[in-house]
């Protein structure tokens, strides 16, 4: 019998391929990236967080994050705004760019976004959440899903009234990020409470948070029953987890780490295609951070990563990459 979550799973009228899923983490999850984590089985993958700030959506890094050409469908954009007309528009743009999920950001718990009463801030005032979540469902005829976090300070978890505001609201799927906005990523992510959510709302509802192998992913949908499994930092340098997760479900085995040889094929072929997306400058640039996460684990990587960020084109990054990992070994 397949495993519950290799299966399929409805979003509204969208059909995702199974329920192992990439987060969306900004300056991460690019197209070339989702792209990625799907060959390796991811069954859906959200964008990166887009701005609802009208006079932003034409911005040279956000026309980047509203790219989906050649990407497995179904298609989802994660917005962020705290103003309901905003969001609103902001939803039907993505939709009108060939989104068919939208997915809002309640989670982030980054400073630049909380500063403007946006991402996981909201989390403090649920009238406002009830507004920004109605008025996106209303403003559009594709699933809204909503990501976000226990609540916004230890003490004062609030996910279980925010859930029922959230399926009241129409929308569709809720992830819940295993900790506060003021845990931010330290300790321990607690699923306790996402199982308490699951137990009290008919939606869909995601887990995220720690989940950095396959048995822990097979853990984590046991004990809070969600319906699906959302991995997010662990992907970094590691889009192959996905495959991983799904093998162990399938076998009870351990797949092993790819082999250097494997590993050099993998971080090459995602090398060109952030040169093709990006372009010359910011190609180079925005391979550094999965460049030094790809060799993490590797035989003399720290002096391998202090010359690779002395490289500012993307030939030489190239090539520097390919001489390394051609020779390398890990620790």
């Amino acid at each position: 019998m397949t495993h519950p979550l290799l299966q399929p799973l409805k979003i509204g009228n969208e059909t995702v391929t199974n329920r192992i899923w990439l987060a969306p983490m900004a300056g991460v999850t690019d197209n070339p990236f989702r792209r990625l984590a799907k060959s390796f089985g991811a069954g859906y993958a959200i964008s990166e967080m887009m701005t609802s700030d009208a006079t932003l959506f034409a911005k040279h890094k956000t026309l980047y994050r509203a790219n989906f050409d050649g990407e497995i469908a179904p298609i989802c954009a994660q917005i962020v705004g705290s103003e309901p007309k905003k969001l609103a528009e902001s939803a039907r743009f993505q939709v009108a760019n060939g989104a068919k999920i939208i997915d809002i950001n309640m989670g982030c718990p980054a400073k630049k976004v909380c500063n403007k009463l946006a991402g996981s801030a909201l989390l403090q005032n649920l009238d406002l959440v009830k507004k920004l979540l109605e008025a996106t469902v209303d403003a559009v005829d594709v699933p809204v899903t909503l990501k976000t976090r226990l609540g916004f300070a230890n003490g004062n978890e609030n996910i279980l009234t925010l859930a029922k505001i959230a399926e009241d609201a129409g929308i569709k799927a809720l992830t819940i990020h295993g900790r506060t906005r003021e845990d931010k990523y330290l300790g321990k992510a607690r699923y306790e409470l996402i199982a308490q959510v699951k137990q009290n709302v008919a939606m869909h509802v995601i887990a995220n948070g720690d989940i950095d192998s396959p048995q822990k992913a097979k853990a984590v949908f046991e004990m809070t029953g969600a319906d699906a499994i959302m991995i997010g930092r662990q992907a970094q340098g590691r889009p192959w987890i996905f495959k991983e997760i799904a093998h162990f479900l399938q076998t009870g085995e351990l797949l092993p780490p790819p082999s250097i040889t494997d590993l050099k094929e993998i971080v090459l072929t995602h090398l060109q295609e952030l040169y093709a997306f990006y372009g010359e400058y910011s190609g180079c640039r925005i391979a550094r951070k999965h460049i030094a996460w790809y060799t993490s684990g590797i035989q003399y990587a720290n002096e391998f990563r202090q010359a690779m960020y002395q490289e500012d084109s993307t030939s030489g990054q190239f090539a520097v990459v390919e001489r390394f990992l051609s020779q390398a070994s890990y620790d």
